[in-house]
């Protein structure tokens, strides 16, 4: 069976997801420079609410009740929020604090690996082969070779660097869950409507978290802090969630993990080109790995394996 043909509007809106989650990395690193990660997460989850809430109410639409059917839905939207936002959003910029942006961005190339898992059980019509569990298998070995010099004392690594990978991974595979879980939950929902309540429930999540572990009003963030914050919100945030859900509803969650396919290298460009970044031999060989699991993958299911 041949995959679907999928649009150009399809392929538009995974290439704005590329670049907005492949510099996200870039962005966290800059933000978590002189901002705690719970302030962090909440302020780009409350901006990013705060813009779509706006976008709502200039269209004319209204958030779902909190009666009846509207409560099934705020139900949806909770979990959600939790695994597509409030969890991995803080995993990721916990990892952040001692994992360069470009390692984290190969990191979170094990999302597809995941999806296609996921999606085989959970997802009409996105069934495993045994061609995609050779890509997994493949990826997983990229993880293996990412993440062992840093677990190995003896090549310089330490438990809490190897801890702090492994968050960024959780935040991946949450990610994966997140994708599978929106096509079932969010199937026929307004895209803008569900986009600015999962946001709006992230951020009564996060905010009371953020206020009580950092106080941040205590804090004193640097510019470039502030700039990468606000553009997390903004970019990152408000606009890709808008574009996950509409991909999500129209290709479906394992053509939309394929960002984590580019992605990465976006993550890892922009580290060494502006954060002046020096991964390993072993990250660009863990990279070619994971991007080869994930190819073989594709290139399978198109065959029909």
């Amino acid at each position: 069976m041949s995959a679907p043909r999928r649009s150009v509007q399809d392929w538009l809106l995974l290439a704005a997801l590329v670049a907005m989650w492949g510099s996200s990395f870039m962005f966290i690193k800059l933000g978590i420079a002189s901002v705690p990660t719970a302030t962090l997460v909440a302020a780009r989850l409350i901006l990013g609410a705060a813009i779509l809430l706006v976008m709502v109410y200039l269209r004319g639409a209204r958030l779902p009740a909190f009666t009846g059917s509207g409560l099934r839905l705020w139900g949806n939207y909770l979990i959600l929020a939790l695994l597509g936002n409030c969890i991995p959003f803080t995993t990721i910029t916990w990892g952040q604090h001692r994992t360069d942006s470009a390692l984290a961005g190969i990191l979170m190339a094990v999302m597809p690996l995941a999806t296609l898992v996921l999606a085989h059980f959970f997802v009409s019509g996105e069934r495993m082969t045994r061609n995609r569990v050779l890509g997994f298998i493949l990826g997983f070995a990229g993880i293996l070779v990412l993440m062992g010099p840093t677990a190995l004392p003896g090549a310089g690594g330490s438990a809490l660097a190897a801890l702090s990978q492994l968050a960024i991974l959780f935040g991946a595979l949450c990610y994966a869950g997140n994708s599978v879980l929106t096509k079932i939950l969010a199937r026929g929902d307004d895209i803008l409507t569900a986009s600015a309540a999962m946001l709006l429930v992230a951020s009564v999540i996060a905010l009371p978290i953020a206020l009580v572990v950092d106080q941040p009003w205590t804090l004193a963030p640097s510019t470039s802090s502030v700039a990468a914050i606000v553009w997390l919100g903004v970019g990152p945030t408000a606009i890709a969630t808008l574009f996950y859900f509409q991909l999500i509803g129209s290709a479906g969650p394992t053509f939309m993990s394929l960002v984590n396919y580019m992605s990465p290298a976006v993550a890892v460009f922009l580290g060494v080109a502006l954060l002046g970044e020096t991964p390993g031999l072993h990250a660009y060989l863990a990279l070619l790995l994971i991007l080869g699991g994930i190819a073989i993958s594709q290139w399978r299911s198109r065959a029909g394996a």
